[in-house]
């Protein structure tokens, strides 16, 4: 999501480049057009299908490290109302994911009969439509109705488990300020442990936030440590525990994570100068925006695929292109999604509405196949 928190060239370069890798993970992934273009460039094609998806560690960390900084900066909670931090998370999020989760739905109807394939979802149902609308998909077992829906109800209990875990310290009146900051980050670098050590190394346990919270935790604790006069204490306690949850436990995903954690404490306690280019600009307005392109990208390369694969389903070239074009068209649709719907700070009213249209879409789609 996009943040004021954010500006940092750094920080939303990053969020670019792994918005990035995810959409060309899931061009690699999902769709014919891959398995067309995959004799001219195996190599490629495999890693992205492989170990693209492992950009996600850089928004777990990213996201740690956002979420820290606007609700403990000095790991005491500094909000008021952890309701109001709870419901205004939930409609930021849920506003465009409805919007785009619509968009979805009707770009599945529409190639469902031209394009079969299994990277195109089944026809929607009641309660899958409800469970989306409630971030609930994951845990109550169904499908998804687009590629990284996941991600937003994983990013929303992570903010909710931060949100009261510092709203539970601070409810601690006799800690005070200073007890209160130290009480803090001692749970955040505790719920580290717990998940680095025991939850993620349970994959049955991927639709629960703690087991991505080692991750989250990660960029909390590079905001500590990039404000610390003594930052090296910091780094190299974070450094030995995920250290040790590793020679436990090998998992490629963590490693990720904590090179992207020391890569963001090491450039941010050296901030660059960043050229005045169009290139640096560019990637700045897509990390800004990058929230609403990761939302809306499924759709835009369902259409492309179905529309190639329609055309010229075995050669090589047209295929190639049409995931160029996929990438391109999916940070234009991500654009006028971030500027219409994610930008004006939606409310909760929008928010209702919207999750309601996003049950109504699917419903409707529902009954138009039944009228066919």
């Amino acid at each position: 999501m996009s943040s004021p928190l954010s500006r940092d060239p750094l920080i939303d370069i990053l969020k670019a480049l792994a918005c990035a890798l995810i959409i060309w993970h899931h061009l690699a992934f999902y769709g014919p057009m891959s398995d067309a273009v995959m004799p001219l460039f195996p190599g490629l094609l495999t890693w992205l299908y492989d170990d693209a998806r492992m950009a996600v560690q850089v928004f777990l960390v990213l996201g740690g490290y956002l979420s820290v900084a606007h609700l403990a900066p000095e790991g005491r909670a500094r909000f008021g109302s952890t309701q109001q931090q709870v419901v205004r998370r939930f409609t930021r999020l849920v506003v465009p994911y409805a919007v785009a989760l619509v968009v979805a739905v009707l770009a599945a109807a529409l190639v469902r009969p031209w394009l079969d394939h299994s990277s195109v979802p089944a026809e929607p149902r009641l309660p899958q439509l409800v469970a989306h609308a409630l971030l609930l998909q994951n845990i109550v077992g169904e499908e998804s109705l687009s590629a990284g829906a996941w991600y937003v109800a994983i990013d929303f209990q992570l903010f909710l488990m931060a949100t009261l875990l510092f709203s539970g310290v601070r409810a601690v009146r006799s800690l005070g300020d200073q007890g209160g900051a130290l009480a803090g980050k001692a749970l955040v670098i505790i719920g580290m442990a717990a998940s680095l050590l025991v939850f993620n190394r349970q994959p049955v346990l991927d639709m629960w936030g703690l087991y991505f919270f080692g991750s989250y935790g990660m960029g909390m604790v590079v905001y500590w440590a990039v404000r610390s006069p003594r930052p090296g204490w910091w780094l190299a306690g974070l450094v030995a525990l995920v250290g040790l949850a590793l020679v436990l436990d090998f998992r490629a995903r963590i490693a990720v994570a904590l090179l992207t954690a020391l890569g963001l404490a090491w450039a941010l306690r050296r901030p660059l100068n960043w050229p005045q280019q169009v290139w640096v600009t560019w990637l700045q307005q897509w990390g800004q925006m990058s929230y609403s392109v990761f939302l809306v990208h499924f759709p835009v390369c369902l259409l492309v695929n179905a529309l190639v694969h329609g055309l010229w389903p075995q050669v090589v070239l047209p295929n190639a292109l049409g995931m160029l074009a996929a990438f391109m068209l999916s940070a234009v649709a991500g654009r006028l999604l971030y500027r219409w719907v994610e930008q004006p700070a939606p409310t909760w009213h929008q928010g209702l509405r919207w999750q309601a249209g996003l049950v109504g879409a699917g419903l409707l789609v529902v009954r138009a196949n039944a009228w066919m």
